[in-house]
């Protein structure tokens, strides 16, 4: 097994994080559903959970499915995971990934430029959150110099801007690179007419918009 060991300064030997476990009444649509989105293949199967994985590691999304679990219909405004995330290498992979998921019939629930990684949201059967996105920089070095400098000084629309994913695509393909496509989000070209919503409750009356539409 290769070396995956970082050791921070203060002595920390840092775990790297390996899978999150989710429970589930709906064991067999949330395997189909991760298979189609992040094309997970299943390692173990039985009727009180699975075990599923799409690289070499044995698992990483573990779904426990025991007797007497009830759906959570006030996840809105209850603590907890938010979303799960997954990274491809480039924005012609993420862009890929999202036309053949809108072709078998799942769209993405919104789409951002964060400014320092473009960011697809989508829900899965029991309406946890995955995000998928690509580093807008194209390294994590980059990015989390922005991160730690210029995300701060931005008061307004911290979350960045909500963009129309089909739009997008349409530039993707014909080549536009990452740093036209971040201006011209900013610019509103790629509008989108929908009202943003990643499953929060809603802010208080004055609260400053933390997306850019």
């Amino acid at each position: 097994m290769e070396d995956i060991r970082y050791v921070e300064p203060e002595g920390v030997i840092a775990p790297v994080l390996h899978h999150i476990n989710l429970k589930t009444t709906r064991k067999d649509e949330m395997i189909a559903w991760y298979r189609t989105v992040c094309g997970m293949k299943v390692n173990y199967d039985s009727p009180f959970g699975a075990f599923l994985t799409n690289d070499r590691a044995n698992h990483r999304i573990a779904l426990l499915a025991p007797p007497g679990l009830e759906p959570d219909t006030e996840r809105r405004t209850h603590d907890g995971l938010h979303h799960s995330a997954f990274e491809y290498a480039s924005l012609e992979d993420l862009d890929a990934s999202y036309r053949r998921m809108r072709d078998e019939g799942i769209e993405p629930l919104l789409c951002v430029n964060h400014r320092n990684t473009i960011s697809y949201y989508y829900e899965d059967p029991d309406g946890n959150l995955v995000e998928l996105q690509c580093d807008a920089f194209g390294d994590w070095e980059e990015s989390t110099a922005w991160m730690k400098k210029e995300l701060m000084e931005i008061t307004e629309h911290q979350l960045g801007v909500v963009i129309d994913p089909a739009l997008v695509s349409v530039d993707v393909l014909t080549g536009v690179p990452m740093e036209q496509i971040q201006a011209r989000s900013e610019e509103g070209r790629y509008h989108w007419d929908g009202e943003p919503d990643l499953r929060l409750p809603a802010p208080p009356p004055g609260a400053p918009e933390m997306f850019k539409r």
